[in-house]
């Protein structure tokens, strides 16, 4: 079977599936068709699934909440976040540092969870740090300028480098978005911690212990989440339910695979299986 690139595929030696969350396998609250039977096939082939994520407007536990009641079987363990990896930064860089954060109320209690001290005051900052902020005021967006322009030696930090959210109608800015606006303000951009850097997928494979021939990320932006999984050195697969075309993913970085949606790869998967036990009829396993 081949792929909407025209690529031949090898994808059931992968066991370990990255998956970005946003576009992917589900909108707004929203689970795309194909999703639960996706994830169920990935199980019985005796392989493991985790979300990895730039929004960093929900903390863990909030986004397990989320996917159970939407009927996806996931721990903690089977999330690691942009929150996760802009804590071991900070912890690692920064220690003992003031951060001034600009994100939501779930950002912010997650980074005091790690030790991190927060403030709330724009005087004696060591450290800026943006987030995808669903309760973005002005007065935030005042603070961090005068942060920014009155203490020039700040370090600045962005959770992620998404421009949009997909949502129910199409679109709304997210933190790339965000900081464009605080650049244009101050002059300043932030270091970007979150996908295309790879470190979420090398954590993942390291708790987890797979090789990265064994693991594979799908997304549905090329500039963050394909980007990652070719830093990091992995398969990729490109799903054209978010926010990348077809062109997008042919202009780079290019995925190893792209499909359509969810659906697509699920069927895929299961005519592989079918190809490799010798039956060469086409039975869905679902997880209904």
């Amino acid at each position: 079977m081949l792929d909407r690139l025209g690529l031949p595929l090898d994808l059931l030696n992968k066991k370990l599936w990255l998956f970005d969350m946003d576009g992917t396998i589900y909108q707004e609250d929203r689970l795309f068709d194909g999703t639960l039977d996706l994830l169920y096939t990935i199980r019985q082939m005796g392989g493991h699934y985790v979300f990895i994520t730039n929004n960093s407007s929900k903390s863990v536990d909030d986004y397990v909440a989320k996917v159970n009641g939407m009927g996806i079987a996931a721990g903690k363990k089977e999330f690691f976040t942009s929150t996760n990896a802009t804590v071991q930064m900070l912890l690692q860089k920064h220690p003992g540092a003031r951060v001034y954060c600009q994100g939501t109320g779930s950002l912010v209690k997650e980074l005091q969870a790690a030790g991190i001290s927060v403030t709330e005051a724009v005087e004696a900052v060591d450290v800026v740090l943006i987030g995808f902020d669903l309760e973005l005021t002005s007065q935030k967006l005042r603070n961090t300028c005068q942060i920014l322009t009155e203490q020039p030696n700040v370090a600045f930090y962005a959770t992620n480098p998404d421009l949009v959210c997909p949502v129910s109608f199409g679109f709304v800015p997210d933190c790339g978005s965000i900081c464009a606006m605080l650049q244009n303000a101050t002059g300043r951009s932030p270091v970007y911690i979150g996908k295309p850097e790879p470190t979420m997928v090398k954590l993942v494979m390291e708790r987890f212990g797979y090789p990265p021939e064994q693991t594979v990320v799908v997304g549905d932006r090329a500039y963050t989440d394909i980007a990652s999984g070719v830093r990091a050195g992995v398969s990729t697969i490109g799903v054209l339910s978010g926010e990348a075309t077809e062109a997008d993913f042919r202009a780079g970085p290019c995925p190893s695979y792209v499909f359509q949606n969810v659906r697509e790869i699920q069927r895929a998967l299961q005519e592989l299986l079918a190809q490799a036990t010798g039956d060469g009829g086409s039975h869905l396993v679902t997880s209904h």
